[in-house]
């Protein structure tokens, strides 16, 4: 099989979609908070920042688990897959339940040491007392969508994120500001609006499961409660994706932490910043999906030789999409700021960063794509080391920059381009030395 053109953006527009519905919800809340003042708005970025820092330990063990159900899929060993989710999923939410104990005890202490403004960290951990519920579904959310993922039907993820931003706008409104009848909770409102919206989208990706997917196909008729041999091995792909990915969020939290040192208003400005420039980058995680899949199902079918020819293709369409959404965001800076603040100062203050983080797009591209192939051929900790060697070189860079120098916001978003850099160099140089190509999952 070759992966068309066609055949990876069918694969990957439903991803993207997703993530852009996904992203919205986060433009909702900042939007919401943004009307509540800069210390909701900075509070939310520094425990919504801490949430997805744990969350990432599940996305990353959930790229454990799509490798190996791409590679069955690939081997057509579909009865094999269900035991496969059903660990994961087992798992993550025996995961869930500790970690929400651990955060309740050790946050606040941790919080309070991190942050300076003691109004800031009254309001970030109103939110995280709340919004660490969410664990419970975003953690199986993360295994599910694995399944879908790694089998290449995609579609479903669609209509699982338009659920999800629905209700998180409908309840985002009634909580925050206190309307239909609803309690005025302010920022404890978008904690909670936010774990209702990942609840239902856990409901309806299991509805879908049960009656719209082959369960004897693919071995969900056999439900395996403890198989420690399945989940050792997904363990053996996925702890390396698991610290990756927690590692990569606590150098992005310890930005913020920087700025948070410059200032209530840098902070808010570097909040609003992360929101909108997710946009973009959504297009390159989307791909990188697609990329992590496709490897996998790839060698699965014997076909290693089409893995670069498929990785380009996928850089080229990332560049392609990116290009007509930077134009466009471009060209309207004051407009896309608008829907985040109404305070015009704060508007004039982030124009120069909002550009810097724009053209970090232009060095992300190939760098991403091809830490997803690495990781998609199942050399996960090959795929750590070369991240870990980017983020120890960003980090350098904004202790020098944001700690030392206490630079511009303009100068401090640059820092994001060190990264790219050596991780595309990384990961280009690795999949040239095709040492990838024999490892099996």
């Amino acid at each position: 099989m070759t992966y068309s053109y066609q055949k990876i953006f069918d694969i990957s527009w439903p991803i993207l979609f997703g993530l852009i519905i996904q992203q919205l919800i986060g433009v909702t809340d900042t939007a919401f908070l943004g009307r509540l003042g800069a210390v909701e708005l900075g509070a939310s970025a520094l425990a919504g920042v801490f949430y997805v820092m744990i969350f990432m330990l599940a996305l990353g063990f959930g790229i454990g688990v799509q490798i190996i159900v791409a590679r069955r899929n690939g081997e057509s060993d579909f009865d094999k897959i269900g035991s496969v989710i059903y660990q994961g999923t087992f798992f993550l939410i025996a995961a869930a339940i500790i970690i929400i104990a651990l955060i309740f005890v050790l946050a606040p202490s941790f919080l309070k040491n991190m942050i300076s403004s003691d109004a800031v960290y009254a309001k970030s951990l109103d939110y995280l007392n709340i919004r660490i519920f969410g664990f419970l579904f975003a953690f199986p959310i993360v295994i599910l969508r694995s399944f879908f993922i790694g089998i290449t039907q995609t579609k479903i993820l669609t209509w699982n994120a338009v659920i999800t931003l629905i209700a998180n706008v409908v309840f985002d409104y009634a909580l925050i500001f206190g309307k239909c009848g609803f309690p005025e909770m302010g920022i404890k409102g978008s904690a909670l609006a936010s774990v209702i919206s990942e609840a239902l989208g856990t409901f309806y990706f299991v509805f879908y499961i049960l009656f719209y997917i082959d369960l004897k196909k693919y071995g969900f008729n056999k439900i395996t409660i403890w198989n420690p041999k399945i989940l050792i091995k997904i363990l053996d792909l996925s702890v390396w994706t698991m610290l990756q990915y927690f590692v990569s969020m606590i150098t992005w939290f310890l930005f913020l932490i920087a700025v948070e040192h410059l200032g209530e208003v840098p902070l808010a400005i570097s909040n609003i910043l992360r929101s909108i420039s997710v946009f973009p980058y959504m297009i390159v995680s989307a791909l990188g999906a697609s990329a992590n899949t496709l490897t996998s199902n790839l060698i699965g079918l014997k076909k290693t030789d089409e893995v670069i020819p498929t990785s380009k293709r996928i850089i080229k369409i990332a560049y392609a999409s990116g290009f007509v959404l930077l134009t466009i965001m471009c060209l309207f800076p004051r407009a896309i700021l608008r829907i985040y603040t109404d305070d015009n100062l704060l508007i004039d203050q982030a124009i120069l960063p909002y550009y810097a983080s724009l053209a970090s797009f232009i060095t992300l591209v190939p760098g991403i794509i091809w830490l997803s192939v690495v990781s998609g051929t199942g050399q996960t900790k090959s795929a750590m080391y070369m991240e870990f060697i980017a983020l120890a070189v960003y980090m350098v860079n904004v202790w020098y920059v944001v700690i030392y120098l206490k630079a511009d916001l303009f100068i401090c978003w640059t820092c994001d381009y060190s990264y790219n850099i050596i991780l595309a160099i990384l990961t280009f140089v690795y999949l040239k030395c095709k040492k990838w190509h024999h490892k099996t999952v």
